[in-house]
This record gives C-alpha cells, sequence and structure tokens, in this order.
C-alpha cells in the first residue's frame, strides 16, 4: 500500500471562486479517488490563501474589514468543494487554521538555522496581482505580462532567503525526475530558470504595508511573505510543527503530489522545494501543472470581468457531473481550454445523456423483459476482450497526467458498445422470441440475444468502474442500476452469479495495492 498525499494550490480569496479553479479541483480530486480505489493510503487537502496582500486591498475596496472579507469568500471556495463532490480530507484556511502560524514558525526557524535568512534593504518593482516582486526584463512593455497591470515600486528591509543557494539541487532533482514535473513544456520552463540562475527571494514584508494582516515574523514586526507563508499550507494540514504524526506518515513517508495552475508553477517548483531542502524536509515528488480555463480565448480571471461562476453551473444540471464532465474531458489536462455555455450543453446531453444514458436505457430495459433482469453467461468474445483492457488505458491516462485521454478512451468504447448494439439488434431476436419458433431456432435465438446483452452489460459494468475517479455520481447511479455495490477498490470483483450481475472481473489487477 503506497501513501500518497495531493494537494490542490490554495486560491486567494479576494473574490469569488470561478470555474477556472474548478478545473483544479476536479483534475486533483480524480486523482484521490482513483488511487483510493487502487487501495493506496490517500490523503487530499484542499484550501485558500487567506493572508495574501490583494485580499486586504479588495477588502478595502469592498469597505468591509479583512477578517470578514476573507471569511465570507473562504466560506464559497470550501462550499464549492462540496458542490463538485470533491473527496479531500482536509480544508486549511490560512488565517484561521490554529496549526498554521505554528507550521510557519516551524519552517521559519528550521530555515533560519541552517543559515539561511538574512536581512537586507531591498528596492523593487512588485506585482500584487502575482505577490511577486520582478526584475525590468521579466516585464513586458513596463507591465507584468500575467495581469497586465503597472507595478509598484517597493523600498523595505526584509528578511530575505538564500534561494541561490539551492540551485543546482533543484536543477538535479528536476533533470533526474526526483521532483517530476508534467507535462514535459512546463518541466523545459523550470529547467530554463534554473539555469539561468536564482536570485535570493524576499520573505517577509512590513506590517504597515500588509496592515497587520498575516503571520507575524518570528520575534518581530514584520508580516511573512505571502508565498512562503501560503506554501507552508501543505504542511498545516499534515499538522507540521505541532504534531508530527501524519507529516511523518504522508510527507516523509509516501508520495507527495501539488496539482497547480501554470501561473504558479515557479513558486512550486523551485521556492517550494527550495524550503524544504533548507527546513531539512523532502521536495515534492510530483507537481501537475494544468492550463487555464478561458472564454473567447482570454484567461478568466476574478478581477477580468469574465469569470464563470460554477455554483450557478451546478445548480442549472442539478448535478457536479456535467461541469466535471467537460472540464476532464473537453479541457486537455495540461493545457489552456475553452469554456462555453453551448458546448457543455452538448457535451452533457450530447455524450453523457446521449450515447452512455441511451445505452444503458436500452440495455436494460431488453435484459429485464427478456431475462427477468438476471445476467446470462457472458461470451468470450473480442467486444469483452477489449472491455476488460479499458481500465487498464484509463490507468495509464492517469500516470501520463491525460484525463483527457481517459475520458475520451472511455467514450469511445460507449461509442464502440452502441455501435454494435445497432448492429446485432437485440430487439429484434427478443421480437422473435414472442413468436412462433421451432425448438431449435428459439434457443438458438434466445442464445444469441444472451450473449448481446451480457456483453454489454459487462461493458457497462466496465465503464462504471472507470468513471468513477471522473463522474462519481453518475458512476454510482449505474452501478446501482447495475444492481453492482460501488466498489471502494478496483481490486475488487464484479458480484458472480447474481440477480442483475455482471460476471467475475478483476480491474487493474496488477496496479492494486497488496
Amino acid at each position: 500500500m503506497n501513501k500518497i498525499y495531493i494537494t490542490t494550490s490554495i486560491p486567494y480569496v479576494n473574490a469569488a471562486p470561478h470555474v477556472g479553479f474548478a478545473l483544479e479541483l476536479v483534475q486533483a480530486d480524480a486523482y484521490a479517488r482513483h488511487f483510493r480505489l487502487l487501495g493506496h493510503d490517500i490523503r487530499f487537502q484542499c484550501g485558500t490563501d487567506d493572508n495574501s496582500l490583494k485580499n486586504v486591498r479588495s477588502a478595502e475596496a469592498a469597505g468591509q474589514q479583512v477578517r470578514d472579507f476573507v471569511n465570507a469568500n473562504a466560506d464559497r471556495f470550501e462550499r464549492l468543494g462540496g458542490l463538485l463532490d470533491i473527496s479531500n480530507e482536509e480544508f486549511v484556511r490560512t488565517s484561521r487554521d490554529p496549526r498554521h502560524i505554528a507550521c510557519v514558525h516551524a519552517l521559519w526557524g528550521a530555515c533560519a538555522g541552517n543559515g539561511d535568512l538574512y536581512r537586507k534593504a531591498y528596492e523593487g518593482l512588485y506585482c500584487v496581482g502575482c505577490e511577486q516582486f520582478y526584475e525590468p526584463s521579466e516585464l513586458d512593455d513596463g507591465r507584468c505580462s500575467e495581469h497586465g497591470i503597472a507595478l509598484e515600486t517597493i523600498r523595505e528591509e526584509n528578511w530575505f532567503f538564500q534561494l541561490s543557494r539551492y540551485g543546482d539541487r533543484l536543477l538535479e532533482l528536476v533533470e533526474t525526475g526526483e521532483l517530476r514535473i508534467v507535462p514535459a513544456h512546463r518541466r523545459n520552463e523550470v529547467l530554463a530558470l534554473l539555469r539561468r540562475g536564482l536570485s535570493d527571494i524576499s520573505v517577509s514584508r512590513s506590517s504597515e504595508r500588509a496592515r497587520g494582516w498575516g503571520v507575524p515574523v518570528p520575534d518581530g514586526d514584520e508580516v511573512v511573505y505571502v508565498w512562503f507563508d501560503a506554501l507552508a499550507n501543505y504542511l498545516t494540514g499534515l499538522s507540521h510543527g505541532s504534531d508530527p504524526t501524519l507529516s511523518q506518515h504522508y510527507w516523509n513517508g509516501g508520495q507527495r503530489i501539488h496539482v497547480v495552475g501554470k501561473g504558479i508553477s515557479k513558486f512550486h517548483a523551485i521556492y517550494w522545494p527550495a524550503i524544504l531542502l533548507s527546513a531539512g524536509l523532502p521536495p515534492p515528488s510530483s507537481i501537475l501543472v494544468h492550463g487555464y480555463v478561458t472564454v473567447d480565448g482570454r484567461k478568466i480571471g476574478k478581477s477580468a470581468g469574465n469569470g464563470i461562476d460554477p455554483e450557478g453551473i451546478i445548480q442549472s444540471y442539478e448535478t457536479p457531473d456535467a461541469l466535471r464532465y467537460y472540464l476532464l474531458r473537453h479541457i486537455r489536462s495540461g493545457d489552456d481550454g475553452d469554456f462555453s455555455d453551448d458546448r457543455l450543453e452538448a457535451a452533457w446531453s450530447g455524450e453523457l445523456a446521449g450515447q452512455l444514458g441511451n445505452l444503458a436505457n436500452r440495455v436494460l430495459a431488453l435484459l429485464s423483459t427478456s431475462f427477468n433482469g438476471i445476467v446470462p453467461p457472458v461470451p468470450d468474445n473480442e467486444f469483452v476482450e477489449v472491455a476488460a483492457r479499458l481500465p487498464e488505458k484509463v490507468a495509464q491516462a492517469f500516470d501520463a497526467y491525460e484525463l483527457h485521454v481517459g475520458l475520451a478512451d472511455i467514450f469511445e468504447f460507449v461509442g464502440a458498445a452502441n455501435r454494435r448494439f445497432t448492429q446485432r439488434a437485440p430487439w429484434a431476436d427478443a421480437k422473435a422470441l414472442l413468436g412462433d419458433l421451432t425448438p431449435e431456432d428459439r434457443k438458438a435465438t434466445a442464445a444469441h440475444l444472451g450473449a448481446c446483452l451480457a456483453e454489454q452489460v459487462f461493458g457497462l459494468a466496465i465503464i462504471a468502474r472507470c468513471l468513477l475517479p471522473f463522474l462519481p455520481g453518475s458512476a454510482a447511479k449505474l452501478h446501482s442500476r447495475l444492481g453492482i455495490p460501488s466498489p471502494r477498490l478496483y481490486r475488487d470483483t464484479l458480484i458472480v452469479g447474481g440477480v442483475k450481475a455482471a460476471p467475475q472481473a478483476v480491474l487493474f489487477p496488477q496496479r492494486a495495492a497488496a
């Protein structure tokens, strides 16, 4: 049994969540569900970044107290997880989780004890949107290329972290794959930054500029810079700095997977591993980097005025699976992808209801009228063999961070099953059995009908299993319609010989945990 710790990034709560963050939630959730179904020991964490300066400024612009403003928006992010059927065990809010200050201070103390923190007067160009200092050469006509806004000139004396000390070690980790970054083009971007050389980074800001909001620097009158503070959340949920049990079990003892957007990949692939190395902790195992959700080719953003409310979508379809399906299948896992209501509706009604729903309805209705819902023996043929290979194809898509390919493989098989069902026309056999047939013809017709329905039920059972990480609600309903308990592990066998039961089939046999 492998121990695997999976996290989403923690979004700023300067506004309500939009559909772009829903993409990250459902991707991470699909991985957590996939690994649980393989029998592994999984811990899955989400949360919110409450302590950023942009939260403070947004609260001021709204004329609200920062804490009230942050709590209201953080509530919406946490609620979105529930609406999307996200299966996280932990949700960390960095402004109010009692473990967070202890965790940040433990990391700070470890880095200081290793000689990696020092004081320095500094003047630089700062983007509040990115919460990051930039060099003039990194700007696009003097503006942040990510947010398109002019930068502020900041003059302070801050604590700095010796990021430059860890460049060679980080380069080695990424080049060897010990720190896996996917897709490959995101890995190449990180490698280019590392080969260019790293500069030390500020890890504190004045309390005055932060309006006193944030985690205080130990024994100082400043607050911890938002990225040092925010990145520590991955250990906060494991009670690092207060109780070593979970941290030892999941962080030190297992795989560590972060699912993040491309705009913050540098912080997770460079800053965060360096901080961990300084603190004597293992770096992440894998960083899965997704792209942006766009509308008409423009990135969706809280400040861009083109945000799409995921809550409204979920409520209009009365299920999270419509949105989950679109984001997981019709947006390539590691790339940008465009969103529209029309394409969402076409995907839901045309593919899920039109293909899978229609197939299940036709097969199960005919099974009920012809065989009283009891599944005949499943034939040994090429269609059944293709169905049996489908789970491994889906597992390979997870391995490659190509969830869209996994769902495409599933629905390619759904399409093939529909075509085969139509070609074999089992309703004609059912109608013939109601007429006058010789005993030999009746036996042959019933055998043909039974084989056709049995292979389809077998295929539907495989489809239901494969859909569990992607569309947990729809998959559970399909299991129920087939009379098969929704499994907790892929390695569970299907029910053998019972009413409405598919025959025995072990899925992912070579991947299941011992």
